[in-house]
């Protein structure tokens, strides 16, 4: 729907969707918060400093402390035109050094919302599983010191997608209206790496609850030390109680890898 421009008012403020990468560690989570640093304070700084504002701007996905992204998503609105390679490159000299960089940025429609236009959210569990502490993987993996059955997990996960009530593996405090939700997939994928065994868990759902990802990821977990035999998510998943889930994985191992939309607005027509 585009917005009227009548004789008189000014022309609505153009609005830009950028594509953003960020380590989670040093932030409080994407969402501003008082006192505390977030990765929506450090970007909404580096564009006060081309722009006074407010720019409403507005995500895909609130991710929570220490969670990281690869393909996070946001909506900003700007007092005047930009290139968006020079709005981009601007954005980026003024966001050093925290670590987070935008690495697309595109023009949308004026009703275009990072968050109510996504078709598709997609996300990705690194664990690694070795006795030693991790050095170059350390704040991006969950390390695990026992080793893991990924068949089992892969068992196991294949219980949970398609629609459900996921009561089950929601926060206390997610404030979604409705615990139902469809789960596109949730794969597991053993890999042999340099650091050891890795298991990566890959999740994709047009949205998901709170914690979703992380506490379904913790109950797979006992499934691949074989303190839960896979069946055991049916059932979890099936009580529809908090209770039920195993321990939520830590923030540190979880991606936010990529945000869908159709069209895509960094797709040149």
């Amino acid at each position: 729907m585009s917005v009227p421009v009548r004789p008189g008012n000014p022309p609505p403020m153009p609005r830009y969707a950028f594509r953003i990468e960020y380590f989670g560690a040093p932030f409080a989570g994407w969402q501003r918060q008082a006192g505390l640093p977030s990765v929506q304070g450090a970007f909404e700084a580096a564009l006060a400093r081309l722009d006074p504002g407010p720019h409403g701007v507005a995500a895909a996905g609130r991710t929570d402390a220490g969670v990281h992204a690869l393909g996070q998503v946001a909506h900003a609105d700007m007092a005047r035109d930009w290139d968006p390679f020079r709005l981009m490159e601007a954005i980026n000299a003024h966001l050093r050094p925290a670590p987070v960089a935008v690495t697309a940025c595109a023009v949308v429609p004026p009703d275009w919302h990072a968050r109510f236009s996504a078709i598709e959210r997609g996300y990705l569990y690194r664990i690694v599983t070795r006795r030693a502490p991790l050095t170059f993987g350390a704040g991006h993996a969950w390390l695990v010191r026992h080793r893991l059955d990924a068949q089992a997990m892969a068992e196991g996960a294949r219980h949970l997608v398609g629609r459900h009530d996921f009561t089950t593996f929601r926060s206390a405090m997610c404030q979604a209206a409705s615990p139902l939700r469809t789960l596109d997939a949730l794969e597991v994928q053993p890999i042999d790496g340099p650091e050891g065994q890795e298991i990566r868990i890959r999740a994709r759902a047009r949205s998901f609850l709170h914690n979703q990802v992380r506490s379904m990821v913790g109950s797979l977990e006992r499934v691949g030390a074989g303190a839960w035999k896979p069946e055991r998510m049916a059932e979890a998943l099936a009580a529809r109680d908090r209770a039920a889930c195993g321990p939520v994985a830590p923030p540190q191992g979880l991606w936010l890898t990529h945000v869908r939309y159709d069209p895509d607005p960094f797709t040149p027509p």
